[in-house]
């Protein structure tokens, strides 16, 4: 079976801790004045199936972080995604198992202080998930850096969320590749306005001539270009 199959009193918890993010609102305020160019991934592409792991590898970087909802499965599911499988499977190879997953619920103190659901999704999808104590996009370095042995500037940020994922690994330093959703459904009506409004922010930014941040391992930002499969 895919599905986590939540008790009630869980899926309600579950969808609290998606829909207050107080984090997440303020910094979207701030990819809105102070911090735009936050907003804007490196590298955007419809799912990672796109990505050259071994050139992401090959250019200093030494572990990966993903979003799971949208990113590697559908919401909620324990099942990687068919057009996503392989490429994780690539990831993982490239990167010599130096990858893991970021929750803003699954190893989250706040709504997993015993890591139950971290653990299930670990012995379903076979990729540790971090334990925080913060939602994204509000940073720990410490709990990456002292999981991969490595700066954070030295690890990728794969998702499909501006305001949290792009947002988060921009913030650290880390080079930002976000993918587009592979479906709403599942999604709650907050969810869906926050991607509306992102997809807004983001082309407006464009619109303005935004470019991602600088990245220490990234030469020019055209340099992340070369990540993307001819």
């Amino acid at each position: 079976a895919c599905s986590l199959s939540p008790r009630p009193m869980d899926k309600l918890n579950k969808g609290l801790s998606q829909r207050v993010n107080l984090a997440g609102v303020r910094y979207a305020l701030q990819l809105l004045t102070t911090k735009r160019r936050h907003a804007i991934p490196h590298v955007a592409v419809k799912n990672i199936s796109s990505i050259d792991w071994k050139a992401v590898k090959a250019s200093g970087y030494k572990g990966c972080v993903f979003d799971k909802d949208n990113t590697l499965t559908n919401p909620y599911s324990m099942c990687f995604h068919p057009l996503v499988k392989d490429s994780m499977k690539e990831c993982v190879e490239a990167f010599e198992g130096k990858v893991v997953l970021l929750s803003n619920s699954a190893g989250l103190l706040q709504y997993d202080p015993k890591g139950e659901e971290a653990d299930a999704i670990e012995k379903k999808l076979g990729i540790p998930v971090l334990r925080h104590k913060k939602k994204k996009p509000a940073g720990e370095p410490a709990a990456l850096e002292n999981h991969f042995k490595a700066e954070t500037s030295q690890l990728v940020m794969v998702g499909d969320r501006t305001f949290t994922d792009v947002a988060y690994g921009n913030a650290m330093g880390m080079l930002t590749i976000r993918c587009d959703p592979f479906t709403s459904k599942g999604e709650n009506f907050f969810v869906k306005l926050a991607r509306c409004l992102e997809a807004l922010l983001v082309k407006v930014l464009r619109v303005l001539g935004c470019r991602p941040p600088d990245q220490k391992l990234l030469a020019t930002p055209d340099r992340a270009l070369t990540f993307v499969k001819a």
